[in-house]
């Protein structure tokens, strides 16, 4: 039996994709990412300066915050306040690490940039949208920084997507949905370069194992995904040939 997809949906397809820059006001870079139903606001904060174990080094420093709203849900739940629970450690982490990949520290100089993924509403692959939509927010402020001359070239060295994956009734899924994630029997979540070079795999069987050609299906589903968020991320960034000169 083949799953069907809630929104009809081939399986190799994206959910409609949108990124909305300026989203708010103060925020060198603000983008509001919308993968269907899913809202992530993702902006990017620059201060002076750098964590101790950088100081005096020249390099520069990206960090990330990842919550989710309490009626992001259809239960709301409640604030994340004195401790944050181990899945929201975990993907404010991977957001770090996937966007420090696409700069030039050394470019950036003695400051830090944070990465604030909020999400409004939450219909599955929350991080992949932060990742995705956390890059577009981070061109903008590095075009804010040129702008302003504070630097004089971009730091700017790459660029990065990210998408889930999963298998349903045995059958490689892109870009599952709340009702599709929860279904899976393996879930992926792939981040991919500007080469569809893999940056990270976090990739969990629910229920059996799965084969090593079932998670190359999986990876090929993933990679055609990501070419196409790639595309959409180049045409939201009007200055690109200046950041990536």
């Amino acid at each position: 039996m083949v799953w069907q997809r809630p929104d009809e949906r081939q399986p190799y397809q994206l959910r409609p994709v949108s990124f909305h820059q300026g989203f708010t006001r103060f925020a060198p870079g603000s983008v509001l990412t919308k993968c269907g139903d899913t809202q992530v606001l993702c902006t990017v904060s620059i201060t002076e300066g750098v964590p101790k174990f950088l100081a005096g080094t020249g390099k520069g420093w990206l960090t990330s915050e990842y919550r989710m709203l309490p009626s992001a849900t259809q239960q709301r739940q409640e604030r994340e306040l004195l401790k944050l629970s181990g899945r929201t450690q975990e993907i404010q982490r991977l957001i770090g690490r996937s966007l420090r990949a696409t700069l030039d520290f050394e470019v950036l100089g003695e400051r830090t940039l944070t990465v604030d993924a909020d999400v409004l509403q939450a219909d599955a692959g929350t991080r992949t949208a932060a990742i995705t939509g956390g890059f577009v927010a981070l061109a903008s402020a590095i075009s804010q920084l040129l702008q302003q001359g504070i630097l004089e070239r971009s730091p700017l060295c790459g660029q990065v997507a990210a998408i889930s994956v999963g298998l349903l009734q045995g059958e490689p899924y892109l870009d599952l949905n709340y009702i599709e994630d929860v279904a899976a029997t393996v879930d992926l979540n792939v981040v991919m370069n500007q080469h569809l070079e893999i940056i990270e795999v976090q990739g969990t069987a629910e229920e059996d194992s799965f084969s090593r050609t079932q998670l190359n299906h999986l990876l090929d589903f993933a990679e055609k995904g990501i070419q196409q968020l790639l595309i959409a991320q180049r045409e939201m960034i009007s200055d690109w040939e200046v950041l990536f000169g």
